[in-house]
């Protein structure tokens, strides 16, 4: 029981540090979106609006008080709630992003999960075989995933897979209209298709998320393996080891208990970086493939000056880098004891 009141502490203590960091990301965004062209209030009042009706929208939006009243009040308002009302689509801001994020985060999570799952197979296998075609396939790999653009990627597997084979469906958005979503439960279609037991509507989603995925994944992928690769080598070159192999530990012991889990360390802080990387490549894949995502959104906002969608977009993003550090670290002490011993 006390370790485990340690524990919830450590945690507890950890979101408090959090705090001022979403709170200068909050104010960093507010002071960049009233320098954004363009007055949201002449976009509200429409083409055919006078001078007058515009000062009106103006002083209805809240947009003729000082900025720091405005500040003031959107943070009163976000206190309770309440995070303004989107321009560009005329809905609330938390609803756009309730509706939007479960579309982006079962694309990045996949993508990752893929990744993952075949970057540090492959980054072991190149460490422990170097110099071998094993290993020029892996910086094979990790050289196209860092220099090849999203939105390339993406548009070159759409024109070999949609376009020249016709294996893929049309690049349409998460379900093709010939299907009817499942009942909403968690928000990612794949896992609600799952649940309601609609079987044909899972292959047809899985159909849509395959060249996004695979294009977010070949990006994600470069910067895992690398990693694993390098810590993987110097793991193996460590003292403890050449130990375990003078002992006459079996091979697969000394590479499975004592070399990638100490090599894993570096792994899951890279895997937190990719995912902010991810989060921004999200925003091309979405508009490549006709994604309904928050990256989407967030672009149309900007066009228009949408202050509030802006700032919902920033805050939401914030939130999700915190809690993707707060993770990592309770990952960490799973992987290694010493890291929450010595915290």
């Amino acid at each position: 029981m006390p370790i485990i009141l340690d524990k919830l502490r450590k945690v507890a203590l950890r979101l408090l540090q959090a705090l001022p960091t979403v709170f200068g990301i909050l104010v960093v965004c507010f002071l960049l979106t009233r320098a954004l062209p363009g007055d949201p209030a002449a976009y509200f009042a429409g083409q055919m609006a006078d001078a007058e009706s515009i000062e009106e929208v103006r002083r209805t939006l809240g947009l003729d008080k000082p900025l720091p009243m405005q500040f003031v009040t959107y943070v009163g308002d976000l206190i309770q709630g309440d995070l303004g009302m989107a321009i560009s689509t005329g809905q609330p801001v938390m609803s756009e992003l309730a509706s939007r994020l479960p579309a982006s985060l079962e694309l990045t999570l996949g993508a990752l999960l893929l990744s993952f799952l075949i970057a540090v197979p492959l980054g072991v296998l190149a460490a422990t075989r170097p110099n071998t075609w094993v290993d020029h396939t892996c910086r094979f790999l990790v050289t196209a995933g860092v220099s090849l653009p999203t939105f390339f990627t993406g548009l070159a597997l759409m024109y070999v897979f949609y376009y020249l084979l016709g294996w893929a469906p049309a690049p349409m958005g998460r379900l093709d209209m010939m299907y009817l979503p499942p009942e909403q439960v968690t928000g990612f279609l794949t896992i609600d298709a799952i649940i309601a037991g609609e079987w044909e509507v899972l292959g047809a989603a899985l159909a849509q998320l395959a060249l996004p995925l695979i294009t977010l994944a070949l990006f994600t992928l470069a910067p895992i393996a690398r990693m694993t690769r390098a810590a993987m080598l110097q793991t193996l070159g460590s003292d403890f080891v050449r130990t375990a192999r003078a002992a006459g530990l079996s091979g697969r012991r000394v590479l499975v208990t004592y070399a990638l889990r100490n090599a894993l360390l570096p792994v899951v802080t890279t895997l937190g970086m990719v995912f902010s990387f991810v989060l921004g490549a999200n925003v091309l894949v979405e508009k490549v493939f006709a994604w309904p995502g928050i990256g989407s959104f967030a672009v149309e906002a900007l066009v228009v000056s949408d202050y509030a969608a802006v700032q919902g977009f920033v805050l939401s993003m914030a939130l999700l880098f915190v809690t993707l550090n707060l993770l990592i670290d309770v990952i960490y002490t799973l992987i290694d004891p010493r890291v929450g011993e010595e915290a």
